[in-house]
């Protein structure tokens, strides 16, 4: 990973070409499509959200692009290389290049807080045991965690815990960093901490940000693009920064999500929550 005096502008690198790409996917399990003909480009060091109500398969999203669910058409493209086209072996090795934190941080509980870090490491490297102590610490330090080693994921706060999290995501030095609710069931202040690692981490070290999240303020504080993929339409129906879909006038739903209003009772509309399939 460079160090922070080695990234370079956002903007500038912005430019450089997408991170990723999807282009008419659609996605779904054994009973149909839970979205179809979804199309986005993520550019480098973006911090790009996936919006939608209950049910629009914002986390279903998230699974096809690291790997966990075939999409049933279309295709995803890391660089210029089709990812599900791959081989399984070099499948593997470009979900090295992914960071994966879900929800809750999902750590193992019988591990201590710098075991989970060093998991990764210990899985796919061949760095000797004090090397891997020494750069779990490190990355420990970059989430801004600073704990004994015998530290327990039972010990630590909600936020403490999303932080270890990350910083395992991080461990391999990963160039995209995925995010399944970060912030949800955090209060304010933690919530808005993990906002600002998440900033430093794109601003300092280059890692693009793929959110699922329905929190507004981390929407609107951070994200800098986006897609709302609508449960009843089942494709992407805005496109855009959170902040530009504030003044969205064309779909209702969009305007209820970002706004927390109720939609006006008509039969053929769905309830907005933060529930994922």
């Amino acid at each position: 990973m460079a160090p922070e005096g080695m990234a370079r502008d956002t903007m500038t690198e912005a430019a450089a070409g997408p991170r990723l790409r999807a282009e008419g996917l659609s996605f779904g399990y054994d009973d149909g499509d839970v979205q179809h003909d979804v199309s986005f480009t993520i550019r480098d060091k973006s911090i790009f959200a996936i919006m939608g109500g209950s049910g629009s398969g914002k986390s279903t999203l998230m699974k096809t692009m690291i790997g966990l669910l075939r999409p049933t058409a279309g295709t995803i493209l890391v660089g210029d290389e089709d990812y599900w086209a791959a081989t399984e072996e070099r499948r593997t090795e470009i979900g090295r290049r992914f960071g994966v934190v879900f929800q809750s941080g999902a750590l193992w509980s019988s591990m201590t807080a710098e075991d989970n870090v060093a998991l990764p490491l210990r899985m796919f490297t061949r760095l000797n045991d004090a090397m891997i102590k020494d750069l779990a610490r490190l990355k420990l330090s970059l989430v801004g965690l600073d704990m004994a080693p015998s530290t327990m994921p039972s010990e630590l706060s909600g936020g403490m815990r999303r932080r270890v999290g990350i910083a395992r995501a991080l461990s391999l030095d990963p160039g995209v960093l995925f995010l399944d609710e970060p912030s949800a069931g955090l209060d304010p202040i933690a919530a808005k901490r993990l906002d600002d690692l998440i900033v430093e981490l794109r601003n300092g070290f280059g890692v693009t940000v793929i959110m699922v999240s329905h929190e507004l303020p981390s929407l609107l504080g951070i994200c800098d693009d986006g897609i709302f993929l609508d449960a009843e339409s089942k494709t992407v129906i805005a496109r855009g920064s959170p902040k530009s879909m504030l003044e969205d006038k064309q779909h209702p739903v969009v305007r209820a999500f970002m706004h927390r209003e109720r939609l006006a009772p008509e039969p053929h509309h769905r309830s907005i929550g933060d529930g994922n399939r």
